[in-house]
């Protein structure tokens, strides 16, 4: 690490609200699903900011939708924290998950590629097990990859989106912890992405905030069964994060410019700003943290 990039890791004693400047992003777009390095301006996912204390050392991680956004900011940051990661994705992105995996190796840890499509309910199913072959074993589960598109009025929202965006942010996750708990023994961790959206709903993402309701009741109802066996569930509720999710038709094009301004902090996250939520309950120090979910959202309401 760099002694100009050191100055701003994420243990660095610092003002949160100028951490990050503001960002105006100009209007654009990106094919879905896009990709992190054509992102502008680019986010920061610890690439050089990040860094690790050894919270997770030797675990085994699977993350969904790893190749980008927060998803690549908690494989860097798992795999800094000392663990061994296998990264799903959707093919398109394999350009992303090729810098990712560089990072995780970069750092001394073993990076899996499993591309594939999540709302494919066969590829979905056997994540776990071929992440789990891969690692030589499987403790932690980060639900994480989403699909998110705007549509401004419920007449135009054609039955295929909200279909395939149920199939992708909650059918799969079903079907992904369903398909882990087999693999996973006592000390384990599971922690889903759910969303500020489920709590404060945008009317223009009313199939993506509906999922992310559902992502947090399905979080505490599989964390009380899954308790008695030493297996910890979890969740974490993103703000406005800047990623490439937002510009793949993610948010009308106008509100692009003033993108997560509205929040308390004046300005969205950065994925990195996310990874140690998910660093913290994954890791034995959140041992006693079961079932809930932890809000970063610079502030944005939420219970």
């Amino acid at each position: 690490m760099t002694e100009s990039s050191s100055a701003l890791d994420q243990l660095t004693f610092s003002d949160p609200v100028t951490r990050y400047p503001t960002l105006s992003p100009p209007k654009q777009h990106q094919a879905e699903p896009g990709l992190d390095r054509d992102l502008e301006p680019s986010a920061d996912r610890g690439e050089q900011t990040y860094r690790g204390l050894g919270r997770l050392e030797g675990r085994k991680a699977l993350i969904t939708g790893a190749d980008s956004g927060i998803g690549a900011a908690v494989a860097i940051a798992f795999a800094r924290e000392g663990a061994d990661v296998a990264l799903g994705y959707l093919p398109a992105e394999g350009d992303d998950a090729k810098v990712v995996i560089s990072l995780i190796e970069a750092a001394g840890r073993k990076a899996v590629a499993l591309p594939g499509d999540l709302s494919d309910p066969e590829y979905a199913s056997s994540l776990p097990d071929r992440a789990a072959e891969e690692l030589g074993g499987l403790d932690a589960v980060v639900n994480n990859a989403g699909r998110q598109i705007a549509v401004e009025d419920i007449a135009d929202l054609p039955p295929e989106q909200w279909e395939d965006t149920f199939a992708t942010n909650i059918h799969a996750m079903f079907r992904v912890t369903q398909a882990a708990v087999p693999h996973l023994p006592p000390g384990s961790t599971i922690v889903n992405s759910t969303s500020i959206q489920a709590y404060d709903p945008s009317a223009h993402l009313l199939d993506y905030a509906s999922t992310k309701a559902a992502i947090n009741n399905f979080t505490k109802g599989v964390a009380q069964q899954l308790a008695p066996k030493g297996i910890r569930v979890n969740a974490v509720a993103p703000g406005p994060v800047w990623t490439v999710l937002q510009v793949s038709d993610g948010q009308p094009k106008d509100a692009l410019p003033e993108f997560g301004q509205d929040v308390w902090m004046g300005r969205a996250g950065h994925p990195v700003e996310l990874a140690p939520a998910y660093v913290f309950l994954t890791s034995a120090e959140s041992s006693y943290v079961v079932g809930e979910t932890l809000h970063v959202n610079g502030g944005k309401t939420s219970p």
